[in-house]
Parts: structure tokens; sequence; C-alpha cells
């Protein structure tokens, strides 16, 4: 309890993880109705593992909560959920039409109007942080214009595939192009199969995990084209997810072997770079810099200590280690939109803690939470800039091309 978000929010034992355990466990008994009120006891979970983490006799509440949701999409299924995860989220070019609009925002120049006409101040203030989410919005979906193959600049040392996630595709379409700049310059040849789906990350947060190993399957088979030393992927979320294939799979005999294969070489980029022999960066970055956990990335895949030697790996950045940089920054997916209140809250700790450092920069490998993380540092009219420990990598390298 000392460690949960949401109790420390509301101090009350149903936002708790020993009151949502005493909950499914009496659902389960059947002493109380599994109920919508019950679900959403669930639902209002963050999962970010820290329950899990701390929890003395081994009680894994976050990992509980997901499994309540799976029970009960399977007792009573939701429609909405059925035509999101079957029918869009797994479509990347469905995916790709649907967030056309916003591309259009962006570049069109009307996000730009909007700000300098203060627009957006008319909206309710839900509606504009879920706009100050976005970052700035590629002209094309990344999915478009990689090459499906990147050779590695001088030596081809590693043969590397690619997940390249919705999000980073979508919105973050240059912080992974700089992933795939920096393992080129490091001796990796790249493949970034166009056809992989969804990770599988959203379905399982709603209660389908029959579509997360669906989805698993797919993205498997689709890798075992290629023979590749190692799997990299730069959403923290994506990656706790694909490294979890062997577990969803392992009572398909079919398929357990093959997605425990395929899980064994599912790297962070943090962790694979943190793997190899790095070039040393040229160029200088003089900024105050700090750091942001994400709960899939320090917790799910115990990668923590990697991405902050990257970012002191380049001269000139003063490294300040935030307070309480692994605690939850309120995304925890969509609850920004689901949960609004709740994740304001959480935001607002981390944003004080944030503030703390007097950071110039704040990098985090995660796209959820870098969305909210911009949330917060509009909230506040901060000057802060939000990055991938991969873009400051990448733009020290700069000077080499010269």
């Amino acid at each position: 309890m000392s460690v949960c978000p949401t109790y420390r929010e509301y101090l009350s034992e149903t936002t708790s993880p020993r009151g949502r355990v005493a909950l499914a466990r009496k659902g389960l008994e059947g002493q109380l109705e599994i109920s919508p009120n019950l679900i959403e006891q669930m639902y209002s979970c963050f999962a970010c593992m820290a329950c899990n983490e701390i929890c003395p006799v081994g009680i894994r509440p976050a990992e509980l909560t997901l499994a309540m949701r799976y029970m009960q999409e399977q007792r009573q299924p939701t429609g909405w959920k059925k035509t999101l995860f079957e029918s869009l989220i797994p479509r990347p070019k469905r995916m790709e039409t649907a967030t056309l609009p916003l591309r259009l925002y962006e570049n069109l120049g009307i996000r730009r109007l909007v700000y300098a006409l203060r627009l957006k101040n008319l909206l309710p203030r839900k509606m504009r942080d879920m706009e100050a989410m976005l970052p700035h919005l590629p002209q094309r979906p990344l999915r478009q214009v990689l090459p499906h193959v990147t050779k590695a600049r001088g030596e081809t040392k590693y043969q590397v595939g690619f997940f390249l996630g919705c999000a980073q595709s979508l919105l973050f379409a240059e912080e992974s192009a700089a992933t795939v700049r920096v393992l080129s310059r490091n001796g990796c040849s790249v493949t970034t199969p166009r056809d992989v789906e969804c990770c599988g990350m959203p379905a399982h947060g709603y209660g389908r995990l029959d579509l997360v190993r669906e989805q698993a399957k797919h993205n498997i088979s689709v890798f075992e084209k290629y023979e590749l030393n190692v799997i990299v992927t730069d959403c923290a979320t994506c990656g706790s997810t694909l490294k979890e294939y062997g577990t969803y799979l392992k009572d398909d005999s079919e398929w357990a072997g093959r997605a425990a294969a395929f899980s064994a070489k599912v790297r962070d980029v943090s962790e694979f770079l943190a793997e190899i022999p790095l070039e040393k960066p040229k160029r200088r970055i003089q900024a105050r810099v700090t750091y942001h956990d994400p709960c899939h990335l320090r917790r799910a895949q115990k990668v923590w200590k990697q991405p902050r030697d990257l970012l002191k790996l380049i001269d000139g950045i003063e490294f300040i280690e935030m307070p309480e940089a692994d605690w939850c920054c309120g995304s925890a997916g969509s609850q920004l939109i689901t949960h609004y209140e709740t994740s304001t809250h959480v935001l607002d700790r981390k944003m004080d803690n944030l503030v703390s450092t007097k950071a110039q920069i704040v990098a985090s490998g995660c796209p959820g939470c870098q969305m909210q993380l911009n949330t917060g540092i509009q909230r506040r009219g901060l000057d802060l800039r939000v990055v991938h420990p991969i873009t400051l990598l990448d733009e020290a390298y700069e000077a080499s091309d010269g």
C-alpha cells in the first residue's frame, strides 16, 4: 500500500492492492457478485507493478487485476472492445487512417494557429490535457517510410530485428528513426518488418488475453522469417509484452518453444546498446537532464541503469536523478482518458518531483509516459523538453557526420 499511487491519493482500502486482492477473492469465492462496480475497482488499478515488487509474501496484485478483467470479458464481452481491439488496433493501415486527422491537425498548421490564438483555452480542462498529450506528429507514419533493411555503417557485427510499435510509428516517428540510425552507426544491420501488428498490451489491459495470444503468434511468425541475433524495440510497453510471449503461449504445444525462443531475443534498445561496444559521441549537449522510469521498463523488464548510462555517455550533460523516478506518472496507457482525476493527481506528484530537479530535459523510454509528461508540462507552463534517451544519443552523434 505504501507504493500504490491510487491508494496514496485516496487512502481508501478499495483503491489499494490489499483491497483489490480481497475484492477479487470474495468475487471468485462467490461471496460478492462480480458486478460492474467490482470490475471498475480492477480497472482503477494502474498496473504499475510497484505492489508486485514489494509484496513480502509474493502476491502479485497488479497481475490479479488484469486477470479479473480477462475473466469479466469472458463472462460478458463488451461490444466496443471487440471493435477496437479486433478491427482497429491490430490493423496498422486502419490505425494510420484513423490517426490521419491528427497528422493533418499538426501538419496543416491548424495546431499552431490554435495555440497562437489561444483557442485551446476555450476547451474543457480534460480536452486541453488530452490535446497536450500529442507530440509533434510526423507527416507520414514511420512504417511507410523506414527502409525494410537499414545497413550497418561499416562492418556488420549484429543482425538486428526492429519491432516498430504503433505509437512510435504514428506519433514518435523521429524517435524510432533515431533508434535505427544509432543501431546502424554501431554495427547493426537493422531489419524492420512492416507487417507486424500491435504487441498486444492494449488488448491485455482491457481483458482480451485471447487477442494477445493471436497477435503474439502473428508477430512471432513475422520475425521467424529472418536470421536475427536480437529483436530490439524502443517502446517500454512493447518490450515488456514481447518478452512475455513465452509465458502467454507456454500451454500451447505448437507455439510454446517458438514463443520462448522469440522472447529470449527481445531487448529494449538501451539494454541492447549496453551489451555492445558503443562509439563515443563527439558532440557536446549542454543541458541539465533527468530521467523518468517507465513502469514497463524498470519493473517489468528490470532495465533502469542502462538508459541512465546512455545519457551519461554524452559529454556536456549534467545528469540529475529525479526523486521518485520510478513512481508511476499516471498514464498507465489510457488512464488520463478513463480515470482523469486520479491520473492528473498522480501526474501532479510526478511534476513536483520533476520541477525540483531544475532539469531542462526529461528523458523516458515509453511513449505513454512521454505523452503524460507533455501534459503535465503544459498544465504548468514549463519550458521543458521531453525526449527518448536515444534521441539525445542520436543528436550527440551528429558531429561525427560532419
